[in-house]
Parts: structure tokens; C-alpha cells; sequence
């Protein structure tokens, strides 16, 4: 599964890279909203907590839908600004329509809500696609709003309730509460990533300007790679989504705080644009998640697992293994064809035999890889 960005005749100077203190603010809130997540920073997340005032930790908690489960796509800034007052600005620009829209879609769950079409002086993409009837006008539309929104919880039921009727009252709190967090936490937390940030982003303009997008797409993730043709962008996600940068580009930020996650804005309407975790010192290559269904769906068969089982105590041969397993050579062969080609076994020529041995260490990071890959 994955979305599909379409950047056919873009200028490669429309592919950016850049900082945004908005996205990391948001990615700072959703590993407060979520330390599982995050376990590398449980201790941050702790502290933080610990040294709040009870009303902002309230507030965070109230609004936590914007940034928990996902991003809303207003914070993940398509024109990046170099502080946070500037790009909350350009927050305020966006029209009631596309903030509320953007609002509900994190809020209620629901990619029905996400067709709203941000205004032309916003800082995304400036369509207008034809869209359903909007909550805020429409009183069927609402209530469907509400509806899934209570399915959800109190919580989110009151904060759908409240920017339904009141959205100005809303956005004004909603940047309230932001700009309270940085006094609290994010101002310090961004003067400490600034250098990571800015390293990270020399090295991806400068593989852009000089090695070209895929190139630079590499050195994002293993899961952003350049289609074949050069006219996609693919990104490995959990979901079969698509866009396109048509006259608008795509923006690449880099975030500290976001790891492992690869948060991605591809609703229609708005500019696409790909928040990805700087890589760390020693970083792994995340393994696909073509990779990680495959390896699934070979250790689903019960034969394939007493093979393994076998193999685990040491290389056998197929021979060995059918008659350890009273099946048939054939038999054996075709199960150990499905287990090589998910990665999971290992052949080597002895003379007359091929002996095949347990890939342990993917075997064993198996768990991992799935969570990252649902994670991303």
C-alpha cells in the first residue's frame, strides 16, 4: 500500500526542503498525546507533563484530537516560515471551511469531512474541486459531524460541538494554547534541534541541487523512493492514497521529534507535503511494508512454520526436511521457495546439495518491523 504523489513536468526547484517550528511543535504534542510511540523520548514526555500548568495541560488534552491519532493538515505547513508566530499567522489565513474541514477529519475520524478546499490565501494548494455539503452550513452534514464525533468520545463530541458553533472562538484558543506551549516547552526543545535540523536539511538540498530528486528522495527514508518514470513520488504507507504537486510542488520537513512516523498531507485541496524523521546515527533502513506482508503471509502456513522450526536448530537440506517432516520433496521445495522469497531463509551450495539456512536476524526483528511499518 502506498501514496502515490504525482510530480510529472514539476521543476525540480518545487521539490523543498525545509524546517518548519509549527510541524515540530506538532510532533512534540503528538509524543506527549502518545509516548508509546515514542520511547526513546518517554522521558522528555514525562518531564514536560510533570512541569506544566494544570490549565495548559487541560487545553492540551481538549484539543489533543488535532494532533493524536493524526496531524491536522494545517499544522504541517506547505510554506514553512522561519518562527512559529509567522506560520500561526498563516494558519489564521485559512477560511473557516477548510480549518473546521481539516479539524474534523483528525476530530471524528472520518475522510468524509477532508474534501473542504483550503481559500486562495492560505498556504496551500489554491483549487476549488467541487465539495459535499459543508457541516457548517448544512444541518444534515452536521449532525453527521456530531454523530461520529460522539462515536469517538465526550471529548471529541464537546470539541466538534464547540467549533461547530463558535469556529473563530475555537481557532483563537486552539493558537492560544500553541503559543502558551512554546513558553512552556517548545522554545527550548526547537533551540536544542535547530542544529540537527539544519544539517539534516544542507545535506538534502545540497544531494537536490547536485544529485537530483531521487537522490534526495533516498536520503529521506527507504520508504520515499522516485517511481521508475520520475514522475511519482511513492511513499510506503498504510493506505492506497494518491495526489498531485501540480504547480505547487511538494514540501519535505524534517522532524526530530516525529520519529519513527512519516506524516504525509495528501488531502484534496491541499499542497502535498512530507513530514519525515531525520535519520539517527546509525539508522536501519526501514523495511517496506510489501516486505513485512510478505514475510506474514509465508509464516501463515503451518507446514512453512515446522520447516522453520527444523531449520532454527541448523541448515538442512530439502531432502532432510521432507524426511523429517514425512512430505515430499516437491512439497518442501515450494514452501521453501515462499519462505526465500520474503527474505527468510538463506540457500548454500554444498557439492552436490543446497543447504538452507534460518534468516534469524529479520525472523527475529519481524515484530518490530510490523510496528514500525503501522507506525509510519
Amino acid at each position: 500500500m502506498t501514496l502515490r504523489i504525482d510530480i510529472s513536468g514539476l521543476p525540480s526547484e518545487r521539490l523543498r526542503f525545509a524546517a518548519s517550528p509549527l510541524a515540530e511543535l506538532t510532533a512534540m504534542l503528538h509524543v506527549l498525546a502518545e509516548p508509546g510511540h515514542h520511547p526513546h523520548l518517554a522521558g522528555w514526555a514525562g518531564d514536560v507533563w510533570t512541569r506544566l500548568r494544570p490549565e495548559l495541560a487541560e487545553r492540551l488534552r481538549e484539543a489533543e484530537f488535532l494532533w493524536r491519532s493524526s496531524q491536522a493538515d494545517f499544522l504541517i505547513p506547505a510554506r514553512p516560515r522561519p518562527t512559529l508566530a509567522e506560520e500561526l499567522d498563516d494558519v489564521d489565513r485559512i477560511d473557516d471551511e477548510a480549518y473546521v474541514t481539516a479539524a474534523l477529519v483528525t476530530t471524528c475520524g472520518s475522510s468524509r469531512f477532508h474534501s473542504a478546499v483550503p481559500s486562495s490565501s492560505s498556504p496551500s494548494m489554491p483549487s476549488s474541486p467541487p465539495s459535499p455539503p459543508s457541516p457548517l452550513t448544512d444541518a444534515r452534514a452536521r449532525e453527521r459531524a456530531l454523530d461520529l464525533a460522539q462515536a469517538r468520545g465526550g471529548r471529541q463530541e464537546a470539541f466538534a460541538e464547540r467549533l461547530l458553533a463558535d469556529p473563530a472562538a475555537v481557532r483563537a484558543r486552539v493558537r492560544q494554547t500553541l503559543e502558551q506551549c512554546a513558553e512552556a516547552f517548545f522554545d527550548a526543545a526547537w533551540a536544542g534541534v535547530a542544529v540537527q535540523l539544519a544539517t539534516d536539511l544542507r545535506l538534502k538540498n545540497d544531494l537536490l541541487r547536485h544529485q537530483g530528486i531521487g537522490a534526495a528522495l533516498a536520503s529521506v527514508s527507504g520508504a520515499v523512493t522516485l517511481a521508475p518514470d520520475g514522475d511519482c513520488i511513492v511513499v510506503d504507507k498504510l493506505q492506497d492514497k494518491s495526489t498531485a504537486a501540480h504547480g505547487t510542488g511538494v514540501t519535505f520537513i524534517p522532524s526530530v521529534f516525529g520519529r519513527p512516523h512519516l506524516v504525509a498531507v495528501h488531502a484534496p485541496g491541499w499542497q502535498p507535503v512530507v513530514q519525515y524523521p531525520v535519520a539517527e546515527p546509525s539508522p536501519s533502513e526501514p523495511v517496506p511494508l510489501e516486505t513485512v506482508t510478505l514475510r506474514l503471509e509465508a509464516l501463515a502456513h503451518p507446514v512453512r512454520l515446522r520447516l522453520l522450526r527444523t531449520l532454527a536448530r541448523g541448515p538442512h537440506t530439502t531432502g532432510e526436511l521432507a524426511h523429517t517432516w514425512e512430505l515430499s520433496p516437491p512439497e518442501v521445495s515450494r514452501h521453501l521457495a515462499v519462505l526465500r522469497r520474503a527474505g527468510l531463509l538463506t540457500a548454500r551450495r554444498h557439492g552436490r546439495y543446497v543447504r538452507y539456512t534460518l534468516n534469524l536476524p529479520d525472523l527475529t526483528a519481524l515484530g518490530t518491523d510490523l510496528l514500525a511499518a503501522v507506525l509510519r
